[in-house]
C-alpha cells in the first residue's frame, strides 16, 4: 500500500469515526463527512472556526475527537439563524465572531460528559502548540490572533490560557486590555445568551479587526508594500484557515460546484436532443477475434494476480446473506410432530425423534450493480476495473447473488451530432447536454457469467472511451437495478474524476453536470431503496457519494484491494 493510500484509509476511518461521534452527540443523523467538510446530507456546512480542522499529517487521534465536540456543541447549541444576523459583514470581523461564537459552545460543554471537555481542551492546546511552532506568531497580526484565542477562550470557559506560551503573549495581553476588556469581562456570564454574548463578540471583533488592519499597515511599511485591503484580509485568512493537507501526497478531492444555469431553472436538468443517444450490447460493439484477444488477455491478468475467488464468494455469502427456508430436517427430538414417523411410535414407544424442524440456510440475497465511468481518463485503468468487476461478477454469482456490469460513455467527442444540431438551432441559451449519450451493457443480471464472460472483455476496447454524463447513468442504472427483485440492491459506480462533457459545460456552464450529479445521488441516498456507493479510482468521490471509497489501481490488484471493495459494497465499512 503506497503512502498516499495508506493516508487516505485512515484519513476515512477517522472521518467515520468522528462523524459517528458528531451525529450521537448533536443528535443528527444526516452528518458526514464528504471530501474532509462536514455535511448535513449533501449540503456543506461552514467551515466554523480555525482550530476545528486537524490534519493528519500533525494532529494525534484526541485532537479530531475534541474537533468533532466542537463541532457536535456548534450545531446542537447555536442558532445558526440568530448567529447569521448578528454576524458583522466585514469578512476578518465575521470569521473573528464567528471563533467567539466557538467558545462559547465549547463553554457549555455538559458537565455530566467530562471527556468532551477533556477533548476540547486537548484540542485547543495542539492547535495553539501548532500556530506557534509553525512561526505565525512572529508577526504583528499573527501574534495578534494568537493572543485573542487564548484570552478568550480562557475568559469564557475559566480555563487557564496555555502554559508554554503565556510567556508570548503578555506584551500583547496587556495591549489588548484596555481596548477589548469592558467587552471580554463579561463573556462568561453571559454566555447561556447567544444575542447577548453576541453583542459583546461583535464588539470584539470589531475593535481586533482594526489592530489587524494597523498591524498591517505597520508590517506593510517595513516591508515596503501596500497591499489593499482585501489582501490584508487574505493574509489573516491564510494564517488562521491553512490547510495542512497537501503537505504530503495524497488523493485529491473530486471538485464540485453550484451551476447556475440549474439553479436558474429549479434544478430541472435539460438534454437538448435525446436523437442519438443509445443503449448497446458491449460485446457487439467488438469484433469476435478482438474480443476473444480481449478475454484471453483478461484471464491471464487475473490469473497473474492469483485471486481466490471461491475464498471471496464466501466472504460475499458471510456478507450479504440472510436466514432463507431450506426444507426440513427430520428425526428430532424437538419440533414439529412429524406425521410420517408416528408408525415408529407405535412400533417402538421409546421412540423420541418424531419431530421435523425448518432448515434455514443463509442465502446471499443480493443484486449488485457495477457502473462503469468509460470517459476518456479512465482508459489507462481499463484492464484493471475489468479484472475488478469480473472477480466480484463471478463471485457473486457462487455466493448465490447476481451481478450486473455497465458502463456509460458519449458516443462522439465534443458534442457529436447533438452539439451541431444546436448549432443549427442558433445556440439557444441554457440548452442543457448538447451531447450523445452511450450507455453500455457489458454482463445483465438475467445472463450467468460463463455466457457474459466475453462480453465483460469488450471493456478493453480503448475507442469506447470518450466523455461522461455520470448523473444520467447512475440514474439508468438504479432504475434498471430496482426493477430486480433481491433483498438488498447496491449500485457501485466506480469513477475517476468530475462529470466532463466539454460541449455541455460550454453550452451552459462549468458545473452543470456535476451538479446535477449530486442531484441524483441525493435523491437515491434519500429514497433509501439502493445502497449507493461511489469507488474513486485515485480520486476522492465524496462531494458526490455519501459512502465512498478511494482505490489504488496503480499496484497489484489483489486479496486486499477486494476486501477494500467488499467492505464497502457489504456494509461494513459504510459511511452512515
Amino acid at each position: 500500500m503506497t503512502q498516499a493510500q495508506a493516508a487516505a484509509r485512515q484519513q476515512e476511518r477517522i472521518e467515520e469515526l468522528c462523524a459517528a461521534s458528531i451525529r450521537a452527540l448533536a443528535g443528527d443523523p444526516d452528518l458526514r463527512f464528504r471530501g474532509r467538510r462536514l455535511h448535513r446530507g449533501d449540503q456543506p456546512l461552514p467551515l466554523f472556526a480555525p482550530h476545528l480542522h486537524p490534519s493528519l499529517e500533525h494532529d494525534d487521534f484526541g485532537s479530531f475527537r475534541g474537533a468533532a465536540d466542537g463541532l457536535s456543541l456548534r450545531l446542537l447549541l447555536s442558532d445558526p439563524a440568530l448567529h447569521r444576523s448578528l454576524a458583522p459583514a466585514d469578512p476578518v470581523e465575521r470569521l473573528l465572531f464567528d471563533w467567539l461564537e466557538q467558545f462559547r459552545v465549547e463553554a457549555l460543554a455538559p458537565p455530566s460528559l467530562p471527556g468532551v471537555a477533556r477533548n476540547l481542551r486537548h484540542r485547543h492546546e495542539a492547535w495553539s502548540l501548532a500556530f506557534r511552532d509553525a512561526g505565525h506568531t512572529a508577526g504583528a497580526r499573527g501574534l495578534l490572533l494568537y493572543t485573542l484565542a487564548q484570552v478568550a477562550r480562557a475568559r469564557v470557559s475559566g480555563e487557564p490560557v496555555v502554559e508554554a506560551t503565556e510567556d508570548l503573549i503578555e506584551a500583547t495581553r496587556f495591549a489588548l486590555a484596555p481596548r477589548i476588556g469592558d467587552a471580554l469581562a463579561p463573556l462568561r456570564r453571559v454566555r447561556h445568551d447567544q444575542a447577548g454574548y453576541g453583542a459583546l463578540a461583535r464588539s470584539i471583533a470589531a475593535t481586533v479587526a482594526a489592530m489587524l488592519r494597523e498591524a498591517g499597515r505597520g508590517e506593510d511599511a517595513a516591508e515596503g508594500t501596500d497591499d489593499r485591503p482585501d489582501d490584508d484580509a487574505r493574509s489573516v485568512f491564510g494564517l488562521l484557515m491553512d490547510d495542512d493537507a497537501a503537505a504530503t501526497e495524497r488523493f485529491a478531492t473530486a471538485v464540485s460546484g453550484a451551476s447556475r444555469v440549474l439553479d436558474e431553472a429549479a434544478g430541472r436538468y435539460r438534454v437538448f436532443t435525446t436523437a442519438w443517444d443509445r443503449e448497446e450490447n458491449a460485446a457487439a460493439l467488438v469484433r469476435q477475434d478482438a474480443l476473444a484477444a480481449h478475454r484471453e488477455r483478461l484471464d491471464a491478468r487475473i490469473a497473474a494476480h492469483g485471486v481466490n475467488v471461491a475464498r471471496l464468494a464466501r466472504d460475499l455469502r458471510a456478507v450479504f446473506a440472510v436466514p432463507a427456508d431450506d426444507g426440513w430436517d427430520g428425526a428430532q427430538e424437538e419440533g414439529l410432530i412429524d406425521g410420517r414417523a408416528l408408525a415408529r411410535l407405535v412400533a417402538t414407544p421409546s421412540e423420541r425423534r418424531l419431530f421435523r424442524r425448518e432448515r434455514r440456510e443463509p442465502f446471499a440475497d443480493c443484486a449488485v450493480t457495477f457502473l462503469i465511468d468509460c470517459s476518456g481518463s479512465m482508459k489507462q485503468h481499463a484492464e484493471s476495473v475489468a479484472v475488478l468487476v469480473d472477480v466480484f461478477a463471478r463471485a457473486l454469482e457462487l455466493a448465490g447473488g447476481t451481478a450486473e456490469i455497465l458502463g456509460f460513455t458519449t458516443g462522439a467527442w465534443h458534442g457529436g451530432r447533438a452539439q451541431r444540431a444546436w448549432l443549427a438551432a442558433g445556440r439557444p441559451a441554457a440548452p442543457g447536454r448538447v451531447n450523445e449519450r452511450m450507455h453500455l451493457v457489458f454482463k445483465p443480471f438475467d445472463v450467468p457469467w460463463r455466457r457474459a464472460r466475453a462480453g465483460v472483455a469488450a471493456l478493453l476496447k480503448s475507442d469506447l472511451f470518450k466523455e461522461g454524463l455520470d448523473g444520467e447513468a447512475v440514474d439508468w442504472a438504479a432504475a434498471r437495478l430496482l426493477q430486480h427483485e433481491a433483498a438488498r440492491r447496491v449500485l457501485v459506480v466506480v469513477s475517476d474524476g468530475s462529470p466532463m462533457d466539454g460541449a455541455t459545460h460550454l453550452a451552459n456552464d462549468t458545473h452543470y453536470l456535476d451538479q446535477h450529479l449530486r442531484q441524483v445521488a441525493g435523491r437515491l441516498e434519500r429514497a433509501g431503496t439502493i445502497e449507493l456507493h461511489g469507488i474513486g479510482v485515485g480520486l476522492d468521490l465524496s462531494p458526490y457519494y455519501r459512502s465512498s471509497h478511494v482505490l489504488d489501481l496503480g499496484g497489484q490488484i489483489g486479496s486486499a484491494m477486494f476486501a477494500e471493495v467488499l467492505g464497502r459494497i457489504g456494509g461494513l465499512g459504510r459511511r452512515r
